[in-house]
């Protein structure tokens, strides 16, 4: 028998052993010949598999048509890699542009809020702010999409010791850097623990064996010196750097009291850099974070999405579903075999379909946040020339709370800034506001910590709040109990042959990697059902 003829012969068995004993009996026969995974095997396996055209080679099957509504993260990844095993899908996006909140402003972009504000971007040829994700930790699977797709990375600088912290509630008077912050908390930390050892404090807790080491490691932790005391030392910086022969550098001082530094609550800021989704490295694509959603979309095929199709309603059938959407002033309908709903939970509540109370109220549970940024741009890149800062972040408790310096185009002429990253109901003030007065608001706070250049170097602003998003309206979202609670179930399964993705959907709910991985699941399931 030829292997041609051996292949016909066993997928004509496994047709029929399908057809007598269902989808289960069939996948257990095929990983009893070798064919698939056996479900011990698939259980071990973490790592996605995309599905390919060979799956159904030995099922018979052939791919379905899927209508993906929704074109940001989650829905272009669905629709790609469904793609990839020929299923013809249809993706629909309401805005005119695919991304979802993976946006990046460019000179000539323009957005309306739902407040009616109008604004055109001004920016200069190659400057640009990423109005939503603005940064990749280096383990999450938007790298591993990057590398697929082509976009070129270079690093984010999310943690920088030149740049400042300035908590003027606290009382401070000037901003510190973030260098010096962290020397003297890190010092008097060290000298108070150093202090409670030697007194016999830790005698219960600790062997004196365990007392040497631990005393050893709090001087070179605090760099107390011989002392045990903290004085300071070359950590905190220097007023005039180290140079030629005959300038050793001047260290800063005088070094605040214990006291000063612990009100001016600057240690709350350190936790930061230890967080699991924020420690360095971190990347970003080359020229904006849009070059995933853009590259997505080719790798979809642009013939296969229609911008500018607000869905207005979702019906789930026995045989199928049927999407229906207005686009340009017309309405128009959709059938398909399956149907993916990666639009925001809070947009999809308010839009009409058939798929039952329980996702009704798993939908309401998923609360809206806010959050905005601001972008500046500056004739000159004054706070590398006068604050010798490239990239990272100053972290305040001005209504600003982050401002974020551009980890490209170093020592360039021009640059930008994001001049607040703000959330809650501080991004909602601010969004309450037109955008010059949002603009003079963030400039008279960020003067305080920078001066005046600040304001007299501005050439362009531009500021975006989410929550003010049509058809998103929504930064992120707030789920009581996360995505696995009891409440979210009806949308982590399929509603009849409507299946629901998103990064609220995930446990790093904000970031891509959630719509990611939430699209891979999702797929992983509807690819699953199809073969059987």
């Amino acid at each position: 028998m030829t292997s041609a003829e051996q292949a016909g012969s066993r997928r004509a068995f496994l047709r029929n052993v399908g057809i007598a004993g269902g989808a289960g009996t069939m996948f257990a026969t095929m990983g009893a010949l070798g064919l698939a995974p056996t479900a011990a095997a698939a259980q071990r396996e973490a790592v996605f598999t995309s599905p390919g055209t060979g799956d159904f080679t030995l099922t018979g099957r052939a791919a379905a048509t899927v209508v993906v509504v929704g074109g940001g993260i989650a829905g272009l990844t669905a629709a790609y890699e469904l793609g990839k095993a020929g299923y013809d899908c249809t993706v629909l996006e309401a805005r005119e542009r695919t991304g979802g909140r993976n946006f990046t402003v460019r000179g000539g972009d323009t957005t309306v809020d739902t407040y009616g504000n109008r604004q055109t971007a001004r920016f200069s040829e190659g400057q640009y702010m990423n109005a939503g994700p603005g940064r990749i930790p280096q383990w999450m699977v938007t790298m591993d999409y990057c590398r697929e797709l082509g976009v070129p990375l270079e690093v984010f600088t999310n943690t920088n010791a030149n740049a400042y912290l300035y908590n003027e509630k606290a009382g401070m008077k000037a901003p510190v850097r973030y260098r010096t912050a962290k020397a003297d908390v890190y010092g008097y930390v060290s000298e108070l623990l150093a202090k409670a050892t030697d007194l016999g404090a830790l005698d219960k807790a600790l062997t004196v064996e365990d007392q040497e080491r631990l005393m050893e490691f709090l001087k070179d932790f605090g760099d107390l010196g011989d002392t045990m005391k903290y004085e300071g030392s070359e950590r905190r910086g220097f007023s005039v750097d180290p140079a030629a022969a005959g300038t050793p550098g001047t260290q800063l001082g005088p070094v605040p009291d214990a006291s000063e530094v612990f009100r001016s609550q600057v240690g709350r800021y350190f936790s930061f850099e230890f967080g699991y989704d924020q420690a360095m490295l971190m990347f970003q694509p080359v020229g904006g974070m849009d070059a995933i959603p853009k590259a997505l979309t080719r790798a979809v095929g642009e013939r296969r999405i229609r911008t500018g199709a607000a869905v207005t309603e979702i019906t789930d059938k026995a045989d199928g579903v049927t999407v229906t959407y207005t686009r340009g002033g017309r309405t128009y309908a959709v059938e398909a075999d399956y149907c993916i709903a990666a639009l925001p939970p809070n947009i999809l509540a308010k839009t009409p379909h058939n798929l039952g109370g329980a996702v009704q109220s798993a939908l309401e549970a998923c609360k809206p946040s806010s959050a905005g940024k601001i972008g500046l741009e500056y004739r000159s890149r004054w706070w590398e020339t006068d604050h010798r800062i490239y990239g990272g972040i100053t972290e305040t408790d001005l209504d600003l709370a982050h401002i974020w310096y551009p980890s490209h185009g170093h020592n360039g002429r021009r640059g930008t800034l994001v001049g607040y990253y703000n959330y809650g109901s501080t991004a909602d003030s601010y969004a309450a506001l037109t955008p010059p007065q949002r603009m003079e608001r963030a400039v008279a706070n960020g003067v305080k910590i920078h001066g005046e250049k600040y304001r007299t170097e501005l050439a362009a602003h531009f500021s975006h709040h989410w929550r003010q998003t049509p058809y998103l309206e929504a930064a992120w979202h707030s789920m009581a109990g996360g995505p696995d609670a009891a409440a979210f179930t009806p949308l982590n399964r399929a509603a009849g042959r409507v299946y629901f993705a998103g990064d609220h959907l995930s446990h790093t709910d904000a970031w891509q990697h959630g719509a990611f991985t939430s699209a891979r699941k999702v797929v992983t399931s509807l690819h699953r059902r199809v073969l059987a």
